[in-house]
């Protein structure tokens, strides 16, 4: 039988949470949100990819904090008016599609907040054209070229931490069922564990146990309100010499455990423009497969991992436990489909849609679908 589509248990302190499969969609911001809200183009992009056969869909990174968006267009969670939003295009998206678990990422974008969406640049946005001052570990910018962002003040930091826990209570009161915190690809969270972003000299900065101190202190508010499954996503090395290393991601995930984690989503970079990635098929699977190999940790691998054979092969090696797609994802929204008619796999799917498949794909959704082939 094939791993990718055997189900899969986080045992979390509100009880256990089954996935029907080991296929995560990975958090892809959609930059389409109008002051943090959702709005029908997120309907329509989750009630598509609650179809997609993927076990576990996770939402796009959603902001703390206005000022924690990465761009003026990003999803936030942080006031009644998000959260009402939020809550209105999700439960109707989830009404009208198979019951997929829904993973939120928390996210505070640091010092890359204030951005230009990608298809104009990316770069950061004047206060005086409609973009705010980022803050962030240390008054250091992301690019040479960019302003430096505000220094956190111990005031700044506590405030930063109530807003993941205030977000952490509204994700629960709506019924999310999982939530990973965003600390990968240069954000606040990463900012803080990163030595070529934290140049403090105080409790939060400098050596390892203070540059984790944050995210630790983060992890555990959230727990303290959130029982549902909680993990974290990191990357696993910023591929830049003197950076955050897998050593200290597997330190750190280690002690996530300890403190009620359920899962680790490993990626890489994003911290530092000197990034030398040797982008290729799998290449951040070896990092998952540290992490796991030391902590034990339910572990996520992800990067360009695109074809069903590639993601049976990183359960069957034992490499990790889930696989997560993102892009993958966009191009073609019924992937799952296409690996379990590959890998001899079933998925969930509306009935609407079971009449759809050809014959040597007939048997993707179970034995009830057969009645809709007629």
């Amino acid at each position: 039988m094939s791993l990718l589509f055997t189900p899969f248990t986080f045992n979390a302190p509100r009880g256990p949470l089954t996935l029907p499969n080991r296929i995560v969609i990975a958090p892809m911001c959609q930059y389409s949100a109008v002051d943090g809200q959702a709005n029908d183009w997120h309907l329509s992009h989750w009630s598509s990819l609650l179809n997609s056969g993927a076990g576990l869909l996770t939402l796009e990174a959603t902001a703390v904090s206005p000022e924690g968006r990465i761009s003026p267009g990003c999803l936030g969670l942080w006031d009644d008016g998000t959260e009402a939003a939020l809550h209105d295009k999700l439960s109707r998206a989830r009404r009208n599609a198979p019951p997929v678990p829904v993973c939120m990422q928390i996210s505070h974008a640091g010092r890359k907040a204030s951005s230009e969406v990608p298809w104009r640049g990316g770069m950061l946005i004047a206060p005086q054209d409609g973009g705010w001052l980022p803050q962030g570990p240390s008054a250091l910018p992301h690019l040479p070229q960019e302003p430096a962002p505000a220094e956190l003040s111990a005031e700044g930091i506590a405030k930063i931490k109530a807003d993941f826990i205030a977000t952490a209570r509204r994700a629960q009161a709506i019924g999310i069922d999982a939530i990973e915190l965003h600390g990968a690809h240069g954000y606040l969270l990463h900012e803080f564990l990163s030595p070529l972003a934290n140049q403090r000299t105080d409790a939060y900065g400098g050596s390892f146990e203070n540059r984790i101190r944050f995210v630790e202190e983060v992890f555990k508010g959230v727990r303290e309100v959130f029982d549902g499954t909680l993990g974290i996503r990191l990357s696993g090395t910023d591929w830049v010499e003197g950076g955050w290393t897998i050593e200290e991601t597997a330190e750190l995930s280690d002690r996530i455990k300890a403190a009620g984690a359920q899962f680790v989503h490993v990626s890489s970079g994003g911290v530092s423009p000197l990034q030398k990635i040797p982008v290729g098929p799998e290449y951040q699977v070896h990092l998952a497969k540290a992490v796991k190999a030391r902590t034990g940790l339910p572990t996520m691998a992800v990067g360009l991992i695109t074809e069903p054979a590639q993601a049976e092969g990183v359960l069957q090696r034992g490499d990790a436990d889930l696989v997560a797609l993102a892009r993958a994802f966009l191009y073609n929204p019924r992937w799952g489909w296409h690996a379990a008619a590959a890998l001899t796999g079933q998925v969930q799917a509306s009935a609407q849609y079971w009449r759809c498949l050809p014959k040597e794909a007939a048997t993707i959704f179970g034995p009830d679908a057969r009645i809709g082939m007629r």
